[in-house]
C-alpha cells in the first residue's frame, strides 16, 4: 500500500490528481491510499512521517510548498517529493530540498505517471533500508542497519535500536516475512537478530551490541549458517 499526500490548493487540480491516482492504480496493480490537504500549513501540522510521496503544490496562499518541503525535510529525510508547478524553474529549487522531480501545470496524465513511475522506484530502493513501525505516537521511520534484533514480548514487539528500545504491534512471523531479505534471522522463537550486529556466538548464545541472547536448539545450526553466509558475503 502506498500512501500519497497530496497538497493542493486548487479544488480542480486536486480532482485531476486523485483521478489520475485511481488511473494509476487500476493501469499499474498498485494499492495507493490518497490523503488531500489545502495548504501547505495544514501539511506539516503534526506531521508525522507516514507518507510514501507527497505531491506538493508550489504556490499556494498560506504556506507555499518550497517552505513546506524544508520543514517536512527536518522530520522525514526520506519521503519522496514532487513539485506540482507552473513554472519549470521550481525544479532548480527543489534540488535544495531533495525533491525527486517537478510536473507542470497543465498536467498531462503521461508526465504524471511517468513521475510517479520514477518515485515507486526510488520509494522501493529505500525499503530495503528503512523500516516504518506503528507506534502509540503514530508511526516511526527506522533505519534497518539500526535496529540490533527485535524481541517479541506478549502481542509487543520491542525494536531494540541504537537510540534506544521502541515498542510496537504485530506478529513475528509476518516481521520475519518483510526482514528475512534483509539479512535478520530469529536466533529462538523470541528474537529476530540483525546479522549485522552480531559480534560473536559463545555458550549458546549470539552476541548483539553487547548482548548475548539465547540461540535455541533447534535453530542454532541454521543461524550459525546464515551468520557465515552473510559474513561471506560481507568481505566480497
Amino acid at each position: 500500500m502506498l500512501k500519497i499526500a497530496i497538497v493542493e490548493d486548487d479544488a480542480h487540480c486536486a480532482r485531476q490528481l486523485k483521478d489520475y491516482l485511481r488511473k494509476y492504480e487500476k493501469e499499474s496493480g498498485a494499492e495507493i491510499e490518497a490523503v488531500q490537504f489545502s495548504d501547505g500549513d495544514q501539511l506539516v501540522e503534526g506531521y508525522r512521517p507516514e507518507f510514501d510521496i507527497i505531491l506538493l503544490d508550489v504556490e499556494m496562499p498560506l504556506l507555499d510548498g518550497m517552505t513546506t518541503a524544508k520543514i517536512i525535510r527536518l522530520q522525514d529525510p526520506e519521503v519522496v517529493i514532487i513539485f506540482i508547478t507552473n513554472m519549470a524553474q521550481y525544479a532548480i529549487q527543489g534540488y535544495a530540498v531533495d525533491a525527486l522531480d517537478y510536473v507542470l501545470k497543465p498536467i498531462s496524465y503521461f508526465a504524471f505517471s511517468q513521475r510517479l513511475d520514477r518515485a515507486i522506484r526510488r520509494m522501493r530502493k529505500r525499503e530495503t533500508r528503512y523500516l516504518t513501525v506503528p507506534t502509540r505516537e503514530g508511526v516511526q521511520k527506522l533505519e534497518v542497519s539500526q535496529v540490533y534484533y527485535v524481541e517479541s514480548q506478549g502481542h509487543a514487539l520491542l525494536y531494540h535500536t541504537d537510540q534506544g528500545i521502541i515498542p510496537s504491534a504485530g506478529t513475528m512471523r509476518e516481521l520475519e516475512e518483510r526482514l528475512e531479505p534483509l539479512h535478520f534471522f530469529r536466533g529462538n522463537k523470541g528474537y529476530l537478530i540483525n546479522l549485522k550486529h552480531v559480534s560473536g556466538v559463545r555458550e549458546g548464545c549470539a552476541v548483539v551490541a553487547g548482548e548475548e541472547l539465547l540461540l535455541s536448539r533447534a535453530r542454532k545450526s541454521a543461524f550459525l549458517e546464515a551468520l557465515t553466509n552473510y559474513v561471506g558475503e560481507a568481505v566480497k
